[in-house]
């Protein structure tokens, strides 16, 4: 139920420590990503896709305004690879990083080298929802990483229970604008959505903007000492 008593008509779900372990992307993408990176690069620099990712890449270099980071010039590889080390071990939202992220992932992913783990609660919660509304992903990850760890969960292929996909391309999760546009996106009132988050602040945006919220607590989270007014749940099996 959301906060109003009324069914929600949209279930808006996070990623990392809400539908799956913070220790999913920590522990196991992104030094996935890291590994294969270098090598990855070098097979597909011929890949328009992958080209264009690192044009993007190279803009993003030449507006960087940390004086530390490595330049690249020329369009050298190296450069970019250096580059890309370099905002992964800073935890950069970069764009193109994502991207290359995303292609290397699903890679892993095909290889059978990587799984998506969700918490047990989650694929019986997905059937309910979707049987009377419908379950949506907003996470800071991007789409095609979304969508590779749900079709291939450590359950199985989530997907068919999922109505959209959203990452920040479409707004910060802090910001309250975001959540309107993906209301406008599926088409449902503000009021009609349940966003699960387990970061205060992307909750507050939501509710700002007119969402009900459930603040998730689970294990490996990071402890929250205010819940600024959230309803917490450990499971989604306490949700109808």
């Amino acid at each position: 139920m959301s906060q109003t008593g009324a069914q929600p008509k949209l279930y808006l779900l996070d990623v990392e420590g809400t539908t799956s372990p913070i220790s999913l992307v920590s522990e196991q993408l992104f030094p996935y990503a890291r590994k294969h990176l270098a090598a990855y690069l070098r097979a597909h620099d011929n890949d328009a896709a992958v080209a264009a990712d690192l044009e993007l890449l190279g803009q993003e270099n030449s507006s960087e305004t940390d004086d530390s980071r490595p330049a690249i010039t020329g369009g050298s590889l190296e450069d970019a690879i250096a580059y890309l080390l370099w905002l992964m071990d800073r935890d950069r939202k970069s764009t193109a990083l994502k991207s290359l992220q995303g292609k290397i992932w699903k890679a892993g992913f095909e290889a059978g080298e990587l799984v998506g783990t969700v918490f047990p609660d989650v694929p019986e919660a997905m059937m309910r929802w979707s049987s009377h509304g419908k379950v949506s992903i907003y996470s800071s990850g991007s789409v095609e990483a979304q969508k590779l760890l749900f079709r291939y969960s450590s359950v199985g292929d989530l997907t068919p229970l999922i109505s959209a996909n959203f990452d920040t391309r479409i707004g910060p999760k802090i910001a309250a604008a975001s959540y309107k546009t993906i209301a406008s996106a599926m088409g449902i009132e503000l009021s009609g959505i349940l966003f699960f988050s387990d970061v205060v602040r992307e909750l507050d945006a939501a509710r700002e903007a007119g969402c009900a919220t459930r603040l998730v607590i689970r294990e490996g989270n990071a402890w929250v000492a205010d819940a600024n007014g959230h309803t917490s749940v450990r499971s989604f099996a306490e949700l109808s």
